[in-house]
């Protein structure tokens, strides 16, 4: 699978293993930065390409990490087309796929672990959209309302 990455300084540790552990799975990773470690970056510089690339096909799901992963949640969210969450259980990873067509996974740099990172984030990639008729209706109007004063 062709993965989108970003993170700030607050959880430029964190996507460093990640990276190290999508690419040994065998995932084509694309790592919209940062690239160095700088404690005074903003995560929108690095949420927004990736959003972007996600919302566009360039790649089929985003991992955006910050401090909290608030803050990567709301900005991947201000981008038509991408369905981004804070996950911090299994149950919401693999049930934000399947039932709201999740494409971006959005995880705090300073409280998930790397393990409990890795695990969220296998379960999210294993997940697939379901395409149940609720669904789609429901995902009909959250697209309504993306369109709305255009």
């Amino acid at each position: 699978m062709r993965i989108g990455i970003a993170t700030d300084h607050g959880g430029f540790d964190l996507k460093q293993k990640l990276v190290e552990r999508l690419r040994a799975a065998g995932h084509e990773i694309e790592d919209f930065g940062a690239h160095t470690l700088e404690s005074g970056d903003d995560y929108p510089d690095f949420v927004i390409p990736l959003g972007r690339a996600v919302a566009a096909g360039k790649v089929e799901r985003g991992i955006a990490v910050c401090g909290s992963g608030v803050g990567a949640s709301i900005c991947a969210c201000k981008i038509k087309g991408v369905r981004a969450c804070l996950i911090e259980d299994n149950f919401s990873a693999r049930q934000g796929v399947e039932d709201d067509n999740l494409n971006l996974i959005c995880l705090g740099g300073r409280i998930e672990g790397p393990e409990l990172a890795w695990d969220l984030i296998q379960t999210f990639l294993k997940a697939k959209f379901s395409g149940a008729e609720r669904h789609m209706r429901r995902l009909g109007k959250v697209a309504a309302l993306e369109n709305e004063g255009k």
